[in-house]
């Protein structure tokens, strides 16, 4: 196998040392502190760097997909923040449309309702549009994304330091087509639903990932996240965001996210 690229600013930021922090405090299973300057990265591109570094240290280089968040406009106002953010996925932390998992072994975690796809070609690092985007996209599914509060002071962190974490995420749900021809379908203007066994439910549409989720996976080819990893692989699965904000859970749940009429995926955190 050739060997990864290199991460963006590499030979000029030192990537070791944030992302050796960020690894600890997963395996410390404690918050991200802010690090100190000259260590922490400075802009998108540094993060980016830090993510690759990161990914070589849990052996996900080459990932098996991405996520991109902060694609909706609640999910951006919610956070507080006013640009979608990529980051890798490992094999291991997706499953295919439905996952049993252990509560206790996650850090303050919430679950996304969101759409993604399956590659069936390589989108290459740079500016890509959206009939280059459609183009490379096999499957169109539904998905759940398990994500972790491991942050205090979002903004003290900064933007940064969030590309260099993935952006929150733990793993990732992912459908199967289930016999649905998604060209035929209104992709820009599916309605989804979230919902848990303890009644509490929420919806939005697919239109709210920056008017259009395709528009989202042509976003993320362009970033620095995708120049970091040389960019993205048929093959791979793409988190597209979510259509409503996170539902953080304070104890075991099952939860079910749907797109009528992709098949559902399912999750419980027992």
């Amino acid at each position: 196998m050739p060997e990864p690229p290199p991460g963006p600013n590499a030979g000029r930021f030192d990537t070791a040392p944030a992302a050796a922090a960020l690894l600890r405090a997963r395996l410390d299973r404690v918050l991200v502190s802010p690090l100190a300057a000259g260590v922490a990265p400075a802009t998108e591109a540094e993060g980016a760097a830090v993510q690759f570094a990161l990914a070589g240290l849990t052996g996900a280089v080459p990932p098996a997909g991405f996520k991109i968040g902060a694609t909706g406009r609640r999910m951006q106002a919610y956070l507080g923040v006013d640009t979608p953010i990529g980051g890798f996925m490992r094999g291991a932390d997706i499953y295919r449309a439905h996952a049993e998992l252990r509560f206790a072994d996650f850090l303050r975690p919430g679950v996304e309702c969101e759409v993604a796809v399956r590659l069936a070609a390589d989108l290459p690092p740079g500016p890509c549009s959206f009939d280059q985007a459609l183009a490379a996209v096999g499957e169109f599914v539904a998905g759940i994304e398990l994500v972790e509060n491991r942050y205090g002071d979002v903004a003290a962190l900064g933007t940064p330091m969030l590309v260099a974490d993935q952006m929150y995420h733990a793993a990732a749900v992912v459908g199967d087509q289930g016999g649905v021809d998604w060209r035929a379908l209104d992709i820009g203007a599916l309605r989804g639903r979230i919902s848990l066994d303890d009644g509490f439910s929420d919806a939005g549409v697919t239109s709210d990932l920056l008017g259009h989720p395709l528009n989202a996976l042509a976003l993320l080819a362009a970033s620095p996240v995708a120049a970091a990893f040389g960019g993205l692989k048929a093959g791979q699965v793409v988190m597209l965001g979510s259509v409503t904000p996170p539902v953080w859970l304070s104890g075991p749940a099952a939860v079910r996210v749907e797109f009528p009429p992709l098949p559902a995926v399912t999750l419980r955190l027992g």
